[in-house]
C-alpha cells in the first residue's frame, strides 16, 4: 500500500516562490512538513492504496482532465487556520470550485478507489507550514505574514498524482486538462 493524493501542482517558478515562504518558516519555526510537497492546490486528500491500482488510476484521471477546460488561478495573499496552518490564499473562483466538484463526482461515481470525500466547505489554499508549526509560535508567524504581499496569477493546465516515497511526496503521472 502506498499514500497518494491528487492536487493542482503550481508551475515551477511559482513553486520557487512558494518554496521561498516554506524556507522562511523552516528556518525560523523548525516547520518541515510542507515542505515534503511542490507547491499545490489539493484536489483529493492524502488516501492509502494498493500500488497496483495506481496505473488505472492514471488512466481514470487522464479521462477527467480531458473534460476540463483549464483555469486561471490567483493567489489572494496569505491566511490561515489557525492555531496550527499557515498558507497563501487563493483568489475566490469558481472554476476551480467547479474543478473540485467535478474531481468529487467523477471518484464518487467510480468508486474504485479508496479515496475520502471532505464534508466540509471547499477551502482551496497554498500551504507554508502545518502539522509541525507549533502552537505557542502560530500567532507569532502569522503576525509576521499577515500584511505581506503574495500577488500571482497562472493557467492551471491539469491535475497530479502525488504519491508518498516513504521520506516525500512525487508526482508520478499529470493529466493535461482538454486542449492542453
Amino acid at each position: 500500500m502506498q499514500m497518494y493524493y491528487i492536487a493542482i501542482v503550481l508551475p515551477p517558478e511559482l513553486n520557487e516562490k512558494v518554496l521561498e515562504w516554506k524556507n522562511y518558516m523552516l528556518h525560523k519555526y523548525g516547520c518541515q512538513v510542507a515542505l515534503k510537497s511542490p507547491a499545490h492546490i489539493t484536489l483529493m486528500p492524502p488516501f492509502w492504496m494498493e500500488d497496483e491500482r495506481e496505473s488505472s488510476l492514471m488512466a481514470d484521471m487522464d479521462r477527467l482532465a480531458g473534460s476540463i477546460e483549464p483555469l486561471t488561478a490567483a493567489t489572494g495573499n496569505f491566511s490561515s487556520f489557525p492555531p496550527r496552518t499557515l498558507f497563501i490564499a487563493l483568489q475566490p473562483n469558481s472554476r476551480l470550485a467547479e474543478v473540485k466538484k467535478q474531481t468529487d463526482e467523477f471518484f464518487r461515481e467510480r468508486n474504485a478507489y479508496p479515496m475520502k470525500f471532505e464534508t466540509r466547505p471547499y477551502h482551496p489554499h497554498i500551504t507554508i507550514a502545518n502539522r509541525d508549526l507549533h502552537k505557542k509560535d502560530f500567532h507569532e508567524a502569522w503576525s509576521h505574514l499577515e500584511h505581506k504581499k503574495f500577488e500571482e496569477e497562472w493557467l492551471a493546465g491539469g491535475i497530479s498524482l502525488l504519491k508518498h516515497n516513504k521520506k516525500n511526496w512525487d508526482v508520478v503521472h499529470t493529466s493535461q486538462f482538454k486542449n492542453i
